[in-house]
């Protein structure tokens, strides 16, 4: 099914690219929704995404004003570095990639004014809205659980196999259980000996899910047995524990203000680009 906007059309590959767009966090989501009704929904959320998108962009080059062509330049310049080049001074950009390029760096800068003029009345939340946002948002502001960890860990590569890993870690945690001190230990035998292997403070998805399975489940002051994930074999140490908190609104009042215009940036947009809507002619095809 194909789509027109105004007399522009629009494929149904186009809409068909926006959805894969979306689909990891999509499905992410509405994970309980029947997998049906689930791509349907998907497929017309995309559809709406890139009408949108496509009535934006005719309103900027309708009413935006032309770029001067020295800004042109100057970004086309920023572009050229990313491209590969025979020399220090060239660039392999022939005169119509040079054309094109400029033409999609004037609409971008179009649609940038275009949403920065739908925008300028958007004023800044007052105190009291800051306070609801955080009375109302307290478990989206909470801090995560943090843990301090130091570990020893043995590489597997070209040097080290897996057997003489498997040795000298079984040797790091004999002495360990013989009384011997952590940071020492870490010292003597681990790949990362910089400070005694002390990790600082991580919470979960920093490190590796083998790793963050082994130690968030331990207890401040406990030491691991040896476990192995994708990098080598570990011993662990739990150092400290932060568990999750609401900080102060003071501490987090500048992501409030940012989360709060943001929201009232993206209404204004919603609300401009409906009245878009209004007045355009959509024909599905």
């Amino acid at each position: 099914m194909a789509l027109t906007v105004n007399g522009q059309k629009i494929d149904d590959v186009e809409i068909q690219q926006e959805a894969e767009r979306l689909r990891p966090d999509y499905e992410r989501v509405f994970t309980q929704m029947p997998q049906q009704e689930r791509e349907t929904q998907l497929l017309e959320w995309s559809k709406e995404n890139v009408i949108e998108r496509v009535l934006i962009n005719q309103h900027a080059q309708k009413t935006g004003k032309p770029v001067p062509d020295t800004e042109l330049q100057a970004a086309l310049d920023k572009v050229k570095e990313q491209y590969p080049s025979k020399g220090p001074d060239t660039v392999n950009l022939s005169m119509e990639e040079q054309a094109k390029i400029k033409k999609d760096i004037e609409m971008h800068l179009k649609i940038e004014r275009l949403l920065a003029e739908v925008c300028k009345d958007v004023s800044e939340p007052s105190n009291e809205d800051i306070l609801n946002f955080y009375n109302q948002n307290k478990d989206l502001l909470k801090s995560p659980e943090q843990i301090r960890v130091s570990h020893i860990v043995k590489h597997m590569n070209w040097q080290t196999d897996q057997a003489a890993a498997n040795d000298l870690i079984a040797k790091a945690l004999n002495e360990l259980k013989n009384g011997a001190i952590f940071e020492m230990v870490a010292e003597k035998y681990s790949d990362c000996p910089d400070n005694g292997g002390d990790l600082g403070l991580i919470t979960r998805g920093k490190m590796v899910e083998e790793f963050d399975d082994v130690v968030f489940n331990m207890d401040v002051g406990q030491i691991s047995d040896i476990f192995r994930t994708r990098f080598g074999f570990h011993i662990a140490k739990v150092c400290d524990r932060k568990p999750q908190a609401i900080p102060p609104l003071e501490e987090v009042k500048e992501q409030i203000v940012e989360k709060i215009n943001e929201q009232m940036r993206r209404q204004a947009i919603e609300h401009f680009v409906d009245h878009l809507k209004t007045q355009a002619t959509i024909e599905e095809t």
